[in-house]
């Protein structure tokens, strides 16, 4: 008998898991008050980093990390990285492989390089995703899309957060304001995509959910004041209130969180992980933590919390910062992964 789930079972499924209401306490971060979200075991689930900041085509097989190879060539092989992130994801659910990608790097031709040297099959990519309206996670999309469009299903999905379109902005030392945005719905809209905010945990293919609101409950992992919103006129402190990360869950293993680059904190992601689906084990984290440049204390404090939470594999990526990268490294060595660009993590039953 078929066990897999069906596109329509699981917008059904999705639409009924994902109906979450705010509490009555005040303030933007206010917790949400919701059913548990009960995302199916994934007897398989494969991540493959299509791009980071780090390549190396030297670098081994270390634990779950399998680094790619068979080119012709070692000049054939070389993988492009580049200050961007994205994500090719395939989860297994009941006997059925569903795709997705994760937020989309910099530079087109360098991420479409990295995709045809994995050998990704975007034909089975059911859903796209965009954590956050940043250039390093979006630059490339429209790009891409293009052209990779006759190997694209038609029609897909495009999920992003709640506030993705309004712009953000950086105040740079001199002062100047920039831009961080390079997309608009209309783009996406204009490729026959189908753009489709969320606020509250969603799910994206069977067994990948998007977190919805992250709220922010440590004391510690604030947002740099640098980064800015517009409000009418106004500068106003930005607060990445849909900021996105992917939750799995990895059959018999655990939570499997895929982040971009966790402004609000991966801590808070985690625990925000952990409140959504009722499961309290972390197998692995992989994403960008947003701590380049950030003080050893809030470094120290970062390592201290995840290390409550036992994960089997911390991989930090693109934005986490080489300080952040030594710490983990010298702190949870069993744990930790340097990960490289075209580096694919298997989990499985």
């Amino acid at each position: 008998m078929d066990t897999g789930i069906s596109r329509r079972q699981f917008l059904e499924l999705g639409a009924a898991t994902g109906a979450f209401v705010l509490t009555n306490s005040p303030g933007r971060d206010a917790i949400w008050a919701q059913d548990k979200v009960a995302i199916p075991e994934a007897d398989r689930i494969v991540v493959t980093v299509v791009t980071d900041n780090l390549a190396d085509a030297t670098r081994p097989n270390v634990k779950i990390a399998r680094r790619p190879a068979g080119a012709k060539s070692v000049l054939d092989g070389a993988m492009h990285a580049e200050h961007g992130l994205a994500y090719h994801v395939e989860t297994t659910v009941g006997g059925q492989p569903h795709g997705l990608l994760f937020d989309f790097g910099t530079q087109a031709s360098g991420v479409l390089r990295n995709v045809d040297l994995l050998g990704l099959d975007l034909g089975k990519v059911e859903a796209l995703a965009l954590s956050h309206d940043h250039w390093d996670h979006e630059a490339a999309v429209v790009e891409v899309l293009k052209a990779k469009q006759g190997a694209l299903a038609k029609g897909l999905p495009f999920y992003v957060g709640e506030q993705c379109f309004v712009g953000t902005y950086v105040k740079r030392p001199n002062g100047q304001v920039q831009t961080l945005s390079m997309l608009n719905r209309e783009e996406l809209e204009g490729l026959g995509l189908k753009v489709v905010e969320v606020k509250a945990p969603t799910a994206l293919v069977p067994g990948a959910y998007f977190t919805g609101h992250v709220p922010r409950v440590t004391d510690y992992e604030k947002i740099p004041p640098t980064f800015l919103a517009k409000r009418g006129e106004q500068y106003v402190q930005e607060e990445f209130p849909g900021e996105q990360a992917v939750v799995m869950h990895a059959k018999g293993k655990g939570l499997v969180v895929l982040a971009a680059c966790a402004h609000r904190g991966i801590v808070n992601t985690l625990k925000h992980a952990q409140t959504m689906t009722g499961i309290e084990q972390v197998h692995a984290v992989i994403g960008g933590f947003h701590l380049t440049g950030a003080k050893p204390e809030i470094i120290a404090k970062t390592i201290a919390d995840v290390k409550v939470m036992r994960p089997e594999y911390i991989v930090p990526t693109h934005c986490s910062g080489f300080e952040t990268l030594a710490a983990f490294a010298r702190e949870m060595p069993d744990q930790f992964i340097l990960n490289t660009a075209g580096t694919r993590y298997t989990f499985e039953a």
